[in-house]
């Protein structure tokens, strides 16, 4: 077998983390809409290219030579910006194709009262977006079977990490603590995002994975177990039914449900952080829960 050559559609957070996990020091191309943020790529190790719903003749090349595409960007009101510009690039000019990784969300199971959810689940998506995520999933599931070529969707529970967490929230002031009961999140690190991507495409399998943590938890006591952990009395409970929320972040409470990760376990995967205590306690430690760059935790500068 050739060279693995990796295109990620979307080269967000959870690209660049799957980049920066390049232990193989294979290829990675990815796209960004915004030529400002082309830097911020190559500092992870990414070759960037820009995609702004239209395919561009540099695009076109490093897609015939990808041999492992991920995509990780959300549909809109006109269907999967990937598959309406390079559906047919896909179907026709990418003779080094032997994977697809589409990143998608738990929140297409929509809400099951607290219930436990696995990959088997019926999809019950009760916001737009997840409408439209579902029908994306089928998508790029169908191409898969039209080519013959292994797609793997992983549903993403709340994605944290470096930079994007309730101790850089605490230390911001911006973290609360909402109480609604009974109320429960799963959470993901973004090293296991990679981790879990890295696996699946060394391994070129396919099917429906749900990547996430082994622990749904109400997010009060995140919140609570970051501050001790750095030393502060933690923000005041607040009752959710008087909470001043965006429509955005009202809806992620409209939904409850504790998800399973069995079929990303059963596939050979390991998590590195298996619940939101081990992460906290590692990028606290480690210093590096701002921004990626390890620093003493005791360093507020």
């Amino acid at each position: 077998m050739g060279e693995r050559r990796f295109l990620i559609f979307g080269a967000g957070y959870s690209g660049k983390a799957f980049a920066r996990a390049n232990e193989q020091h294979a290829p990675v191309f990815g796209t960004t809409r915004a030529p400002e943020k082309f830097e911020a790529l190559r500092s992870a190790g990414i070759e960037p290219l820009q995609f702004d719903g239209s395919l561009s003749p540099d695009l076109g090349d490093a897609l015939a030579r990808t041999t492992h595409l991920i995509v990780s960007i959300a549909p809109d009101e006109a269907g999967d910006p990937v598959l309406n510009a390079a559906g047919e690039t896909i179907r026709a000019n990418m003779p080094a194709l032997e994977w697809i990784g589409y990143l998608s969300t738990v929140g297409v199971y929509g809400d099951h009262g607290g219930a436990w959810v696995d990959e088997t689940s019926v999809c019950k998506p009760v916001s737009k977006r997840s409408v439209m995520r579902v029908a994306a999933e089928q998508e790029w599931l169908g191409l898969g079977r039209e080519m013959a070529k292994p797609v793997a969707v992983l549903r993403l529970s709340g994605i944290f990490g470096p930079g994007r967490n309730v101790l850089a929230n605490l230390e911001d002031g911006t973290a609360r603590r909402l109480v609604k009961p009974d109320q429960v999140f799963n959470r993901i690190h973004c090293a296991d995002i990679a981790g879990a991507l890295w696996h699946l495409a060394a391994n070129d399998l396919g099917g429906i994975f749900n990547v996430t943590d082994d622990e749904p938890a109400p997010p009060q006591d995140v919140v609570a177990y970051a501050a001790g952990l750095m030393g502060i009395e933690p923000p005041p409970e607040i009752a959710f039914e008087t909470a001043q929320l965006s429509p955005m972040a009202r809806s992620f409470y409209g939904e409850n449900k504790r998800v399973a990760n069995r079929a990303i376990k059963a596939a050979g995967y390991r998590f590195r952080f298996p619940n939101y205590r081990v992460a906290l306690e590692r990028m606290w430690a480690d210093g590096n829960w701002r921004d990626g760059e390890p620093r003493s935790p005791m360093n507020r500068s």
